[in-house]
């Protein structure tokens, strides 16, 4: 599973459970980012044990991608059915601060920095 654009990709690989975000993601608020919500329900549809997110190449996410993103974790924390980690840089600005927000949303998720 994947999506692509000139800005950004994302892929999911069921063997590993990790969902890969790379690039830049710029969209103007929830409404644009509907595809990616609908690509990581699918992918919590699935219900693995356990959900890798890993944004170690994604440069920047905007304020509505990080709604996007909170709002994911929220929706898993309440189904309880896949353990959550995400995997961040600590090369990249904005997500040392913002990634330790989700932490907070959903105390049993695993934040890990490289």
């Amino acid at each position: 599973m994947e999506i692509q654009s000139e800005n950004y990709h994302i892929s999911y690989n069921p063997a590993t459970m990790i969902v890969n975000f790379r690039g830049s993601f710029r969209l103007n608020g929830m409404k644009d980012y509907e595809p990616i919500v609908n690509f990581l329900n699918e992918v919590a549809q699935q219900e693995p044990p356990t959900i890798i997110l890993d944004l170690q190449k994604l440069e920047f996410l905007n304020s509505s991608g990080i709604s996007m993103l909170s709002k994911f974790i929220i929706n898993m924390r309440k189904k309880q059915t896949s353990n959550i980690v995400v995997k961040g840089s600590k090369n990249i600005p904005w997500q040392d601060k913002s990634l330790k927000n989700l932490q907070r949303l959903m105390p049993n998720l695993v934040l890990e920095f490289n």
